[in-house]
């Protein structure tokens, strides 16, 4: 694949580079989180040392299926975005999911892969992918969708795939002429909530009900549950984590995505912007959660455990990432992909956004039609199901 491309617009000119370590970190920063320099950034995913403990582990590059080709742009010599992007050999990885997209064209004689693909590695967490410096949205914006479209195309490429963008992002993408599609998480959202009794008042009597004996449940496991973050995470909680993740990795996806080094430059370069929580029993880690602290938001990213325990996931997992919510004052929680369990358990069904260009037309007209009719029936779900979620419907519930 060519690593280069330039357009013509308002002289900026856009170029891709194969690695992080080809730009300075302050530079790229500059536009994937410049309201990281007043403060944590809105969420950690595209910074620099986020992307770059990717690459430096291995966990993307060279025999990965995922290769890096990072799209910049520059008016006058100054950054003005960036976007991280990759050549991708495969589906795996990315949460939003085209491999009936990939049958089809390739039933038809076309090759799929390589693609492009605009994204976070391995995190379906929603965030920005136009990465803009402070004053050169629109214009950045521009020039950063043009010059994907034009890498993708001169490199013969099927697609090109935005995923996990903003709202904003997918309305500004779709204006411009590439096609909008939608999917579903389950999000919690803090509704002002002291506390977790705070928020547990806000259910259905019988969810609360139900949820209460569940943290009882869990909690008599025979050990305690632990909550780490920055200085307090060490060395052995990654050793006892890169079990579970492994064992994890492998019941679900063949083989894990992130590989063992990219957890120890996590506890070098990223262990302030994590919550491990970790459950000890008779002096051995038997089970632990991932997670990503953002400004306003916790991401909940990984789950494995060495012992079985009932409820013992949901309290890792859902009730304990609540808790530090409402303890830090945070806006949500994501709860990563999939799982309509989660509506039990107070995380409600929220729309999720990717952007998508195709080269063929004829191709692309069929997934337009696709991507209309799947808007439509995930609107309708989501509806029907946060009519059907926990939370009280009136004042005269019985309040249990």
């Amino acid at each position: 694949m060519e690593n280069d491309t330039a357009i013509d617009d308002a002289q900026i000119e856009v170029t891709v580079i194969g690695s992080l370590d080809q730009i300075e970190a302050a530079e790229w920063d500059a536009c994937a989180c410049p309201e990281g320099a007043e403060g944590r950034p809105i969420d950690p995913f595209t910074t620099y040392r986020f992307l770059q403990a990717l690459e430096r582990s291995g966990s993307v590059g060279e025999g990965s299926g995922w290769t890096p080709r990072h799209i910049l742009a520059r008016q006058g010599g100054k950054l003005i975005g960036v976007m991280p992007c990759y050549a991708k050999g495969h589906s795996q990885g990315e949460y939003i999911f085209d491999f009936n997209w990939a049958h089809a064209y390739e039933n038809a004689g076309g090759a799929y892969y390589p693609k492009l693909q605009a994204a976070v590695p391995f995190t379906p967490a929603t965030g920005r992918r136009f990465l803009t410096a402070v004053g050169h949205d629109e214009q950045a914006v521009g020039a950063l969708v043009q010059g994907a479209v034009q890498l993708a195309a001169q490199n013969e490429l099927s697609s090109l795939h935005i995923t996990f963008c903003t709202e904003a992002e997918a309305l500004a993408g779709a204006a411009m002429g590439l096609l909008h599609r939608t999917g579903q998480q389950f999000h919690w959202f803090n509704d002002g909530y002291v506390d977790f009794d705070g928020f547990l008042g806000a259910l259905s009597s019988r969810k609360r009900k139900n949820i209460r004996k569940e943290r009882r449940t869990a909690q008599d496991f025979g050990g305690t549950i632990h909550a780490f973050t920055g200085d307090q995470i060490l060395p052995e909680h990654w050793d006892a984590f890169w079990a579970f993740y492994q064992d994890t990795g492998m019941r679900k996806w063949g083989s894990p995505y992130l590989t063992r080094a990219f957890f120890d430059i996590a506890q070098d370069t990223l262990r302030d912007d994590i919550l491990l929580v970790m459950c000890e029993r008779d002096g051995h880690w038997v089970a632990g959660a991932l997670n990503f602290i953002g400004r306003d938001t916790l991401y909940g990213r990984y789950w494995g455990c060495m012992e079985d325990h009932p409820c013992l996931h949901f309290e890792v997992c859902y009730y304990q990432a609540i808790d530090y919510a409402i303890a830090h004052g945070m806006h949500r929680v994501e709860a990563g992909a999939q799982g309509p369990h989660k509506l039990a358990r107070g995380y409600l069904p929220t729309a999720v956004h990717s952007l998508h260009w195709i080269g063929d037309p004829g191709f692309r007209d069929a997934v337009a039609r696709f991507v209309e009719a799947e808007r439509d029936a995930v609107d309708e779900e989501i509806e029907v199901m946060t009519a059907y979620g926990p939370f009280r419907k009136g004042k005269g519930e019985d309040d249990g």
